[in-house]
């Protein structure tokens, strides 16, 4: 497609990030809206199930998206996943039962995942590799200004509006998206010959999704080394080799095993996988340090988190330039995950004493790093494959992205709640000789029943969660006989503390796997950044 026009590249660009657009802040939407709508649908037990059902059919459509639109062409799964994601999105909006709502986020993690492979590949087939890094950055960008706006107007509408047009309110920009999809992004022949790997698709579906589930339960759900959990894992490990075994020997296969033997390729997936592990230790639980520690608002929190994703997307903004003026990208990786190990491991430094400032200023190094990072491995993993496989090696590093932020969910879940723990016992322990368990016992049986609001947070007094609303928990302390108060307030000052302590060693659990990336990026092979888009 390099014989389109520059005008019209731009715009077929401009109908791309606007679908990807559509897709990642209905996704970033939900979050802050999630608690209310559970409040009207009920199911509170399967409130996690709305994240990961999308998270599962996204992971899986991606990888398999990548090799198929590598035979037929990026404009069939675009359009198919913009329309798909349509349907999803509205259908969600008509949920009644949590049940419904489940489902119809499953469809529209379908649709995301074929829009995310089949848009960064678009990239490729446009513009040469020197072009790519601008709108690569660009196409960055629209994530971390989807995470910024996301919240803020999932908050507003729940609050001034039906919940339900949380997800019909984007639906006319989807809607534009598919039109001039349809109309701008050209079409591509494609060899009748060419024989879909059926049972390699299959296989790798069976892989994937078990792994994601260990992953996504794994330590919170279900202990690790519980019948369910090893029994995914056992699931997994026996896809994964009949997957190598059909691979080696499929005559189009849906991962090419060939593109492991290039540096550049495993080495870029592997930075981009340990540096989405890092990454969601700063991203994921700064808010818990600001409302759980600090003891500030949601409202607050967001406040704060916003330079960081602000100073993401510019940091894409200009990596992209970077990479398209100077050719280069090496050191630009080197010097991004510099930034975001520093600014984690400053991260690692606060205290409840810690001020406002200083706090904003760690995100701002942490998004800048960030965002100079995250645009170059896509880029030099579609720089080292021929064109008849960039689908497929896209889809590839999108897919690592996306089991190292799942990674990282549940292994800082778990370095949280191992830590706070261990704190907590520390702190009990100087009240007393009696355990930590029974000083808890203790203190909630004293406690529970004086005030009917307040039993549902004395029953979970161990969990982080309850810290997160200090409004409602100084309500409920002044709500308690005198006598009471100042039992209720010790028990929330240790828990801040335990939860202080236990975030500074996901912080830092965090800025040391992002060190690994970055010792990792030293071996990245810099290939000079072709001046065409075939090879």
């Amino acid at each position: 497609m390099e014989h389109l026009s520059t005008k019209r590249k731009v715009t077929i660009m401009i109908a791309v990030m606007a679908a990807m657009l559509f897709a990642s802040i209905n996704q970033t939407i939900v979050g802050t809206a999630l608690p209310r709508i559970i409040a009207k649908l009920g199911g509170m037990e399967y409130y996690s199930w709305v994240f990961t059902i999308y998270m599962l059919t996204s992971s899986v459509t991606t990888i398999l998206a990548g090799r198929l639109s590598d035979l037929y062409g990026r404009k069939p799964f675009l359009l198919f996943g913009v329309g798909i994601f349509l349907i999803g999105a509205f259908l969600s909006g008509t949920s009644t039962t949590i049940i419904q709502l489940i489902l119809y986020r499953g469809i529209q993690g379908i649709g995301s995942g074929l829009i995310m492979s089949a848009a960064f590949s678009a990239v490729g087939d446009l513009f040469s590799p020197r072009e790519r890094g601008r709108w690569t950055g660009y196409m960055s960008a629209i994530f971390g200004f989807s995470s910024v706006l996301g919240p803020v107007m999932g908050g507003y509408i729940v609050d001034r509006l039906d919940w339900h047009w949380i997800f019909w309110i984007f639906l006319p920009l989807g809607i534009v998206a598919l039109v001039m999809i349809w109309m701008m992004f050209p079409s591509v022949p494609h060899s009748e010959s060419e024989h879909v790997d059926y049972w390699g698709s299959l296989l790798l579906t069976v892989t994937v999704v078990p792994l994601l589930l260990v992953l996504s339960w794994g330590g919170s759900q279900y202990a690790w080394s519980s019948p369910p959990i090893l029994g995914l894992i056992a699931i997994a490990l026996i896809a994964l080799i009949l997957f190598l075994f059909v691979e080696k020997r499929a005559e189009n296969p849906v991962i090419p095993l060939q593109l492991f033997k290039s540096s550049v390729f495993t080495i870029s997936n592997l930075s981009a996988f340990t540096m989405s592990v890092g990454m969601f230790g700063a991203i994921m639980y700064m808010p818990f340090f600001v409302q759980g520690v600090l003891g500030q608002t949601a409202t607050h929190s967001s406040f704060i988190m916003i330079p960081l994703t602000l100073s993401l997307v510019i940091g894409s903004m200009v990596s992209g330039q970077l990479i398209t003026r100077t050719g280069s990208y090496k050191w630009l990786a080197l010097t991004g995950l510099f930034l975001t190990v520093a600014g984690i491991w400053l991260m690692s430094r606060m205290t409840p004493e810690t001020p406002t400032a200083h706090i904003v200023w760690n995100n701002i190094i942490t998004g800048v790093g960030l965002g100079l990072g995250i645009p170059v491995f896509s880029l030099t993993v579609q720089n080292a494959v021929k064109q008849n496989l960039l689908g497929v090696a896209t889809a590839s590093t999108q897919f690592f992205r996306s089991l190292g932020g799942t990674v990282g969910v549940s292994v800082m879940g778990t370095v949280m709640a191992h830590r706070m723990s261990s704190k907590a016992m520390e702190l009990f322990a100087g009240l007393g000789d009696l355990r930590t368990s029974q000083v808890m016992h203790t203190a909630q049986v004293r406690l529970m029943g004086v005030n009917p609001e307040l039993d549902k947070y004395m029953k979970q007094l161990e969990n982080p969660q309850v810290l997160l609303d200090a409004a409602k928990l100084e309500q409920l302390r002044s709500s308690l006989p005198p006598e009471l108060q100042g039992m209720f307030s010790d028990l929330i000052a240790i828990l801040r503390e335990s939860l202080s302590y236990s975030l500074s060693g996901v912080f830092l659990t965090g800025a040391l796997v992002v060190f690994f990336a970055f010792l990792l990026t030293f071996f990245l092979k810099e290939v000079p950044l072709r001046g065409s888009a075939t090879k």
